[in-house]
């Protein structure tokens, strides 16, 4: 099932850092050609990120490796290799070309990138622990809510937005998290700089609201003149 189409929206305000949405690419499958979650967007390796990485035709070709601070990464018989700053297929191009030179011939590169931690998402609202938090891996929206530590007492699960920028202009989502769950509707991918917002339930927060004042006012010996 296709998650919830954006739509424009209007600025929105947080308690969290305000960070520009990642570009939403259109569905082309949609008549209308709305915009929706599409992970094909360019990323380029960055220091800290966790590689993949398989020559073939190579003997201990195959291996996991985390960019380095100064962003390069070591392989057999090439040595130190300059990744951060490229995309993915530009890096497999660039070691294919440098196990080209003296060790295979027309060799075939592969590299996934793992773990992405120069990308962050910003996670505010009705949730336990809002804040900024680095793209591992395949980042989704399920995913993102637990780095929050879930909903708050007073969230609304059916009303959480998820935010992008297109073309300049402020693009919304609104996905149904127990619909998520149950199957009904797919937990949409997320993209480094998207600002996911927990909407609050008018009801319980009425009601909280409602509770602590009465707490307050039993307790307020005073409270009586100030009706």
């Amino acid at each position: 099932m296709r998650s919830t189409p954006f739509r424009s929206a209007p600025a929105i305000e947080t308690t969290s850092p305000g960070i520009p949405p990642a570009p939403v690419v259109p569905d082309p499958n949609t008549a209308q050609g709305t915009a929706v979650f599409n992970p094909g967007k360019e990323y380029r390796i960055g220091s800290n990120d966790l590689l993949d990485i398989e020559v073939l035709n190579l003997d201990n070709g195959r291996r996991t490796v985390r960019v380095n601070a100064v962003g390069t990464i070591t392989m057999p018989l090439i040595g130190g290799v300059a990744v951060a700053g490229l995309t993915q297929q530009e890096a497999e191009t660039h070691i294919a070309a440098l196990y080209g030179e003296k060790y295979l011939q027309e060799p075939q590169v592969s590299l996934f990138i793992r773990e992405y931690t120069t990308e962050r998402i910003t996670v505010d609202g009705a949730v336990a622990k809002p804040g900024i938090f680095p793209i591992i891996g395949q980042m989704t929206l399920l995913r993102a809510l637990a780095l929050a530590g879930g909903f708050g007492n007073i969230a609304n699960r059916s009303e959480v937005k998820v935010f992008r920028m297109e073309k300049g202009e402020r693009q919304i989502a609104t996905f149904d998290i127990e619909k998520i769950r149950a199957g009904q509707s797919e937990d949409p991918e997320l993209r480094g700089n998207d600002l996911i917002v927990v909407q609050r339930n008018p009801t319980r927060a009425m009601l909280k609201d409602s509770v602590l004042r009465d707490v307050f006012d039993f307790f307020n010996p005073f409270s009586v003149f100030s009706r």
